[in-house]
Order: C-alpha cells, then sequence, then structure tokens
C-alpha cells in the first residue's frame, strides 16, 4: 500500500480537505496515515499503534471529516476522547485547520473552567465533540449533550488513558453511545492493558503497528550523565543552557515541587524566557505558558509529565530529562517532543544512583544502549549530602529487593526482640522465691536463722 499512496489526492478526499491539506503544508502522508486513512474511510474499526510524533491525529480527523462531509442537524455524529486538556486542544488545532474550508462545527470539552461556553456551542448544535472523560460524563449528565447519532468514536493516547484511571468512566460512556457505530483506538504503545481493551471495545478491527512499540525516532540522538546528585544536577542543567545551540528547550521533571525548584533557579540566573507548567497551575497559564513556548517567545519550558504527550511543538531542539521518569514509557514521549517531522533533535537524561535502576529498564524497552557522556570538567560536581545519600541507599536497597525479596540490604526491617511472657516472669521469681524460703528453712533447723533485732 505505502507504494501505490504517495500523496493525500490518492485518498479520494473531497477538495477542502486537499485544499487545507496542502495550506498546512503536508506534501505526502506519513506511514501511519497511508494504512489508517483508507482503511478509516472505508468505515473498519481500526488499533493503530505508532510511536508519538508521526501523524496520529491528521490520520483520524482527515477520515472523520471526509465521512462528516458537512454541518447537519443538532447532536454530534463524531465523538474523539483524550486524556488531558492539552491534547484535546492539540487535536482542536487539527481540526480547525484541516476542516477550515468547511461548514463543520465542533466544541472542546475539558475541565479547569466553567463550562457555561461550552454548553453554549453544544446548543448552537455541534457535528464534533472533542473531550476528556470526565467533562463529556459531566455535561451529560446535565442532559446538554445528546449521543443517539455518534456514529464514530476515536480513543487517542488510549494507552496513557488507561495508566491515568479513566476506564471506569470511558465504560460509563460507551453504555450511553450508540453500539452500532465505527471505532478508532490509536495508541504510542501496546501493553496488556490497552490489548484487553481493544479486545473488548474494537470488533473485528484492523492493526497498524508503525514502528515496534515504544521505539523512539530515528532522528533523536540520545545520551545520559550519570549524575551524583540534585545540586550535580542542577549545576550541569545551568552549563548545558548556557550553550547558545540549544535554543528550544523542554526540561522534564517528574513532580511540581522539583519543576518549580528547576524554574526558580535557572530564573534567576537569566537564562532565557522560562515558563513552568505542571498540574498546580491554571488553565489559563498552562495555555499561555504553551502559546508562547510555541511561538518562540519562551526558550525554556519546565513541565511534569502533563506535557509529554501528544503536543505538537514543532522546533524543539532539546528536551532534557532532569529526573527519569518513573512510568518508563513516558521516556519516549518525552523525548518525542524533539525529533518531530523528520527534524533532528537531542534528548539528554540525567540519571542520579538511584535512577540507574530504572533507566536500564528503560533501555530494556527501547531495545537500545543510550551513550553515556561524561560531566564536563567545567561543572562543579557538588558534594552528596548525609540525607540524599541515605535516600539514594535505601531506594536501591528497594529496587534490589524488588529482584530479590530475600535480600536484605542496609535498611531491612530488623527483627524485634520478643518481649518477655510476663507469666514466665512470674514462675521464675516464685522459683527464686521458693529456693530462698528453703534456704531459711534449712537455716532455722540447723539453728543459724536469727530474726533482726535479735
Amino acid at each position: 500500500m505505502s507504494e501505490a499512496i504517495q500523496t493525500f489526492e490518492n485518498f479520494k478526499l473531497n477538495k477542502q480537505l486537499l485544499e487545507a491539506v496542502a495550506d498546512a503544508g503536508y506534501t505526502k502522508p506519513t506511514p501511519i496515515q497511508e494504512k489508517a486513512i483508507p482503511l478509516a474511510l472505508a468505515g473498519h474499526d481500526l488499533l493503530g499503534i505508532a510511536q508519538t510524533g508521526t501523524g496520529k491525529t491528521a490520520a483520524y480527523v482527515l477520515p472523520i471529516l471526509m465521512k462528516i462531509k458537512y454541518a447537519q442537524g443538532m447532536h454530534p455524529r463524531a465523538l474523539i476522547m483524550a486524556p488531558t486538556r492539552e491534547l484535546v486542544m492539540q487535536i482542536e488545532e487539527a481540526v480547525i485547520s484541516f476542516g477550515k474550508f468547511t461548514d463543520l462545527r465542533f466544541v472542546s470539552l475539558y475541565g479547569g473552567l466553567g463550562p457555561k461556553t461550552q454548553i453554549e456551542k453544544i446548543q448552537q448544535g455541534v457535528d464534533i465533540i472533542i473531550s476528556t472523560p470526565g467533562r463529556f460524563l459531566d455535561l451529560y449528565k446535565k442532559g446538554e449533550v445528546f449521543t443517539k447519532e455518534i456514529k464514530t468514536m476515536v480513543l487517542d493516547e488510549a494507552d496513557k488513558m488507561l495508566d491515568m484511571g479513566f476506564m471506569p468512566q470511558i465504560r460509563s460512556i460507551l453504555e450511553v453511545i450508540p453500539t452500532k457505530r465505527q471505532n478508532l483506538l490509536f495508541s504510542a504503545t501496546f501493553g496488556a492493558k490497552v490489548d484487553k481493551f481493544s479486545q473488548e471495545f474494537l470488533e473485528f478491527p484492523e492493526r497498524i503497528e508503525i514502528d515496534p512499540q515504544a521505539t523512539t525516532a530515528e532522528t533523536i540522538h540520545q545520551i545520559k550523565y550519570s549524575v551524583p546528585n540534585i545540586k550535580t544536577k542542577i549545576n550541569l542543567l545551568e552549563h548545558l543552557l548556557e550553550e547558545e545551540t540549544l535554543n528550544r528547550i523542554i526540561v522534564f521533571t517528574k513532580s511540581r515541587k522539583n519543576a518549580e525548584s528547576v524554574y526558580s533557579y535557572l530564573e534567576r540566573k537569566k537564562l532565557g524566557e522560562i515558563r513552568v507548567i505542571h498540574a498546580n497551575k491554571g488553565q489559563n497559564t498552562r495555555i499561555n505558558s504553551m502559546e508562547d513556548f510555541k511561538s518562540g517567545e519562551v526558550r525554556i519550558l519546565v513541565a511534569t509529565d502533563v506535557a509529554a504527550r501528544g503536543l505538537d511543538i514543532s522546533m524543539v531542539s532539546h528536551v532534557i530529562n532532569f529526573d527519569v521518569p518513573l512510568i518508563y514509557e513516558d521516556y519516549v514521549h518525552r523525548i518525542g517532543r524533539t525529533g518531530r517531522a523528520e527534524k533532528d533533535g537531542i534528548a539528554i537524561s540525567f540519571i542520579n544512583p538511584a535512577e540507574i535502576y530504572h533507566f536500564d529498564r528503560i533501555e530494556e524497552i527501547i531495545r537500545m544502549q543510550v551513550p553515556e557522556v561524561q560531566i564536563p570538567a567545567e561543572v562543579i560536581i557538588a558534594k552528596t549530602p548525609f540525607e540524599e545519600s541515605q535516600a539514594y541507599a535505601r531506594e536501591i536497597d528497594n529496587q534490589k529487593r524488588k529482584e530479590n525479596p530475600d535480600f536484605k540490604g542496609g535498611f531491612h526491617e530488623k527483627k524485634a526482640r520478643p518481649k518477655p511472657n510476663p507469666l514466665v516472669k512470674e514462675k521464675k521469681r516464685g522459683n527464686k522465691n521458693s529456693k530462698a524460703k528453703r534456704n531459711r528453712n534449712q537455716m532455722k533447723t540447723q539453728g543459724k536463722w536469727k530474726k533482726k533485732g535479735d
């Protein structure tokens, strides 16, 4: 099929869509688009496995726009579900871009702001709903969403959706939409959860797997540094950011606390415009930060994994993993922010002693050994504080215990000494008293016992 289809014209899309595709700068379809679009247009259920940045969004948005064609009625005919508001917003951008020469109506539903404006758009009539599971159910229960005309349902980033615990909401949604519909499921990885859910969600699906699961794009050059502690990580990060070749950088951390700490430190160093996004940031703040980063006004974006998936940000030169992700598949999604659209990118990982175990597992998943680079001589290697050293040692003990349940280590729980049995103690005391009494009686018999005062 890939040899027969080389342009979007081969898909038999209508003129409006072809003009929009050309305006968006697409000249030829990506592999996932080549295989998925014809099958989706033919009405098949579809399971698409492809790494991030390969064009999955267009692979289902274009068929939906083609099948719906024009505005009709008041109620939605297609439903696209995504795990995060950021991904919903990206899908919305794709619908706007590819549907700009049509009169199709759409609405994006997500939390973080009041539903009033979203409800007003639904009441005006809508053809496509793009939503997170929670907000969709909220508005359905309020009687604002009618589902009887939905003919196509898409689940994007299905693996992440399941990891985030959305299965109950998804099952509730499947109960209120028509059973006769086309289902499209897209995911960057294909683990046991996705496999099980796909059997429940899809009917005789066509499966497309562009690359082996959890592979990284060839356009991404990956390196790693072994770093003894968090202070040295900060020193190394500052050193790297002083290089002008790092022009648009995302720094990923494992927690909101670390994100704020890194952000505060870099902001004081005046290394360029910087923003931070994580779950505690308000919706408008996050949107504005992303838009400023996309436009090039912001050089450095510090983020937790809330921003690792599904965000189409072009021209990211470097991704820096300040912390190694504990959900190993997230490594692929993090570094997938760079090296997009066949452009080169660099992914750098800082690995402390307790993270070596996790990065080894990541290398097993991506089936490659990431080259290690020595810390530059100019970087000050700080001494590891005792508390931090102890925390690493404790974590390493836990990792070894996970591999070998019999491993004790230096931080295993020592067996408590058994408490003395009070009954036994009383018995012993009784024995002792009895012996003393016998001695007194013996002395009395021998005439040797004297009372006090005698």
